[in-house]
């Protein structure tokens, strides 16, 4: 059949550890990164990029970050939103004070000052783990924003206590504002998105990526071996963080425009992005996306099928994606850890087999 390895043969070391060995998934990630970047942008609307693909983006980013922390490094945490929220006050900082900067280096910049708050915020990983682990990210969630309500100089003394993004352009495009044409703001978005995956690719492939997952698997073994878990569990916290940050800055400057908080950077926000990694699948850069693309579905389809055609009051219907998201996770802790993930590699292992039972 159409999946198969016949013929699809290795002269050298390099093409045999490739991130793409099987030809076939090769043609289909340049096919998904031709109709990205080639097709979407002229066919998009206001409605699909707000609803579905800019959210998708962004969090895809954050599920990333969270991934390379939790998946890979086995750290908990409970902090992301407001790692999230340093990412969007630090870009509107940026873009305040330096106008005439790139909206690409501010929210680089943004995504490296998060890096270096996640690093303070990590360093009681050194003595701590698990369930005490998870009090402290907890803890400084709830810091950071109370740290950016209460601190006058972050939102630039609005009275309001919210911040709004100002218009800003790339080679001419406008990119954040009310004017941002949808095209424009998915294209940032999605180049944004392409780099980090492909860079949190080749770290979790390489020497890093290994210390990682060594110290994920049994620290105390790791250390005696000679990996460095200071070195390791710090660079987790700042790579995740710098993921996690480019999402936040993204996701103020570029989805929403305006921020409060307390209210778009909550404990929920930690909770959303905690539960799209854990159903897309724990160590799995493909289970980020896997989980981030449901959880922005799921309620956008339960609104078309449950609000538009059965005609339920849309709070049953909230309540109602709840109970499946809670159910869903229940049900892959138990019987499926590794989440959609690892249905997606069990179902191309038997496209490679089929028709033949072994």
């Amino acid at each position: 059949m159409f999946y198969r390895e016949a013929g699809d043969f290795k002269t050298s070391y390099i093409a045999d550890s490739q991130t793409f060995p099987i030809k076939f998934d090769r043609y289909r990630y340049y096919v998904v990164l031709a109709v990205a970047f080639g097709i979407i942008p002229f066919i998009i609307n206001d409605y699909w990029a707000n609803a579905l693909l800019l959210p998708f983006l962004i969090y895809a980013i954050a599920a990333i970050g969270l991934n390379i922390l939790v998946g890979y490094c086995g750290q908990v945490s409970l902090g992301t939103g407001g790692f999230m929220a340093v990412g969007a006050y630090a870009c509107y900082k940026l873009m305040t004070a330096f106008p005439d900067v790139s909206m690409f280096i501010h929210v680089i910049l943004a995504g490296g000052i998060t890096a270096f708050v996640g690093v303070l915020f990590g360093l009681p990983s050194l003595r701590i783990k698990g369930f005490y682990l998870a009090v402290a990210t907890l803890a400084a969630q709830f810091f950071l924003v109370w740290l950016f309500n209460r601190v006058p100089w972050f939102y630039n003394y609005s009275a309001s206590g919210q911040i709004n993004a100002p218009e800003r352009d790339v080679f001419g495009i406008i990119i954040t504002g009310p004017n941002a044409p949808a095209w424009a703001t998915y294209l940032f978005c999605l180049i944004f998105l392409t780099v980090c995956a492909i860079l949190a690719r080749n770290l979790t492939r390489g020497t890093t990526g290994r210390t990682w997952m060594a110290i994920r698997d049994m620290d105390i073994a790791a250390e005696i071996i000679g990996v460095n878990p200071l070195k390791a569990k710090l660079t987790a916290f700042a790579v995740s963080s710098f993921f996690v940050g480019i999402a936040g800055a993204l996701f103020f400057a570029v989805y929403l425009g305006a921020v409060e908080v307390g209210e778009v950077f909550g404990i929920q926000k930690s909770f959303l992005v905690l539960f799209m990694v854990i159903i897309g699948g724990l160590g799995s850069i493909f289970g980020s996306f896997a989980g981030a693309a449901f959880l922005v579905l799921l309620p956008v389809v339960l609104k078309l099928i449950g609000v538009d055609m059965l005609g339920w009051p849309t709070d049953i219907v909230a309540h109602l994606n709840l109970v499946i998201v809670g159910g869903l996770i229940i049900m892959f802790l138990i019987l499926e850890p590794h989440g959609l993930a690892q249905l997606w590699r069990v179902a191309k292992e038997k496209l490679r087999l089929w028709p033949f039972p072994h």
